[in-house]
This record gives structure tokens, C-alpha cells and sequence, in this order.
């Protein structure tokens, strides 16, 4: 098992943690999503807790808010702040470790959670990046439900306009959202050829929970120029606990203690065997 694997699977094994704690959070999109936080964090973005908050740093926006629990635990790993905290006070009273992430955690770029306005974000930090002559890159991650919310078009429109090549946005495409899949609530079908009508370079990652398939995307994207980069990670909702994958119910859900169990033993069951 290689570096970055591993360091996703302990993630997953802390926010399984964190979520039977709190009896709260978005559990399927976290799964989904944390090989691309961690391959993003450990091994793409020049952004860490030594150059925070310099202004050269990558710009990293978590535009699926609901998604925060995976990013709280990353950013403790990377060393923000304690990790425990972020696992033990998850959305309990008086914590800032809310159900959205927000400016009070440090390593978080902006409030967010409300869907379809990172991206439009992202293209303002792009665009500022390079009004200042900076080299710093900015990165957002939304999520494929997300993708119905029409702000996002203007946003790829204005990215494809200006030829923000310092512009990477990834789609977690796991297909499913809290009232159904994609394809039944609000088809987005195909997303790539959507990017790619507003000017788009486009990579399609086919394993989007494969973190050395997501290096190999981030690097090609970091390499191209004249245009934005949208990453289409096809992943699977709930990726790692047998009984949550592909499975809409845990978009947001309540583990038994007895589900818990179950769950530990899937995660340390990959990690055991490398």
C-alpha cells in the first residue's frame, strides 16, 4: 500500500470515529471525497501550517461543505491544530468544529456549505492571483448534486473566459445525493462535456478513490496551460464500509454501535493488509 492509500484510510478511521461520537455528519461524502483531500493535502498543494496564512500559499475551497467532517480531520492530521479536538467535539454545543466549514478553524479559506458558490470563489482567487502577478493555485471540490445549483455555470463560464489555468476544480462524482442519484433528481450527465463547452480542459480520473490515478490527474492539470482544469473523480459514495457503499441512506446517517463495529473492522482490515 502506497503512502498516500494508507494515510486515506487512516482518515477514513478517524472520521468513522469522529461521526459515531458526534452522531452526526455527512458520513457517504466524506468516504467519497478523502483521496482527494489527501492526495490534494499530502502531495499537490503548496499549502501547509508553516506558510499559513501566506499569501502564496494554494488556495484549497471545500465548495460540498457538508463535507467538512473529512476536512476537519485532515487539517488536525496536518498539524492546524489538535486532531482530537476536531473528533471529539464535532458538531456538539460550543464547538467550532461545526457541521460547515468555517473562517473560525484554522486552515479554512472561507465559510462554506452553502452549494454552488465555491466555484465562483475559486474563480475570484484565480483571477486575484493573477492581477497580483502571483504563482499560487486555487483548488475547489464540489460535489455532483452540488453541480444542479446554476451558479456554477457562470462560474465555468467566467473561468473558461478569462483562461484561469491556475484554476483546478474537481467534481466528486459518486452519483448519489441525500434523495436519490444523480441521474434521477437532476441528470448532469455527461459533466465533462459540460466543462469542456465553457472552455475547459477536462480529466477524467476512472477510480476517483485511487489516489495514485488522482496524483497522476493533478500533476497533468498543474502541467496545463490556457485553460481551467476540472477533474472528474468517478468515486464511490460511502468507499470503505461494506455496508455504505453506493448506498443513498448514508449520505447523512446514525451508526449502531454494532454498524460502528462493523465499520472499524472494514477500515483496519485494509490497513492490515498492505
Amino acid at each position: 500500500m502506497d503512502a498516500l492509500t494508507r494515510k486515506s484510510y487512516e482518515l477514513r478511521r478517524d472520521i468513522i470515529e469522529q461521526i459515531h461520537l458526534s452522531k452526526s455528519g455527512h458520513v457517504g461524502g466524506d468516504l467519497s471525497v478523502i483521496d482527494i483531500l489527501t492526495t490534494l493535502y499530502y502531495d499537490i498543494m503548496n499549502v501547509n501550517v508553516e506558510n499559513w496564512p501566506d499569501p502564496d500559499r494554494d488556495r484549497f475551497l471545500l465548495s460540498k461543505g457538508h463535507c467538512a467532517d473529512a476536512l476537519y480531520v485532515l487539517l488536525g492530521d496536518k498539524g492546524f491544530y489538535d486532531k482530537k479536538e476536531a473528533i471529539e467535539t464535532f458538531s456538539q454545543y460550543g464547538s467550532r468544529f461545526i457541521g460547515h466549514p468555517n473562517t473560525d478553524v484554522p486552515g479554512i479559506e472561507i465559510n462554506s456549505g452553502s452549494l454552488g458558490h465555491g466555484l465562483a470563489i475559486g474563480v475570484g482567487m484565480a483571477l486575484a492571483a493573477r492581477m497580483d502577478k502571483k504563482d499560487y493555485r486555487t483548488y475547489v471540490v464540489l460535489g455532483d448534486g452540488e453541480m444542479a445549483e446554476g451558479s456554477n455555470y457562470e462560474a465555468m463560464m467566467a473561468a473558461g473566459h478569462y483562461k484561469l489555468d491556475n484554476l483546478c476544480a474537481t467534481v466528486d462524482l459518486n452519483g448519489l445525493q441525500i434523495s436519490g442519484t444523480t441521474d434521477q433528481v437532476m441528470s448532469s450527465a455527461d459533466m465533462g462535456e459540460k466543462f469542456k463547452a465553457f472552455g475547459w480542459n477536462v480529466i477524467h480520473v476512472a477510480d476517483g478513490n485511487n489516489c495514485a490515478q488522482l496524483k497522476e490527474a493533478y500533476e497533468a492539470a498543474k502541467a496545463y496551460k490556457g485553460k481551467p482544469t476540472a477533474v472528474i473523480a468517478h468515486t464511490v459514495k460511502g468507499k470503505g464500509v461494506s455496508f455504505m457503499e453506493n448506498e443513498k441512506g448514508w449520505h447523512h446517517g446514525v451508526m449502531s454501535d454494532e454498524q460502528y463495529a462493523i465499520a472499524v473492522k472494514d477500515i483496519e482490515g485494509v490497513l492490515a493488509n498492505e
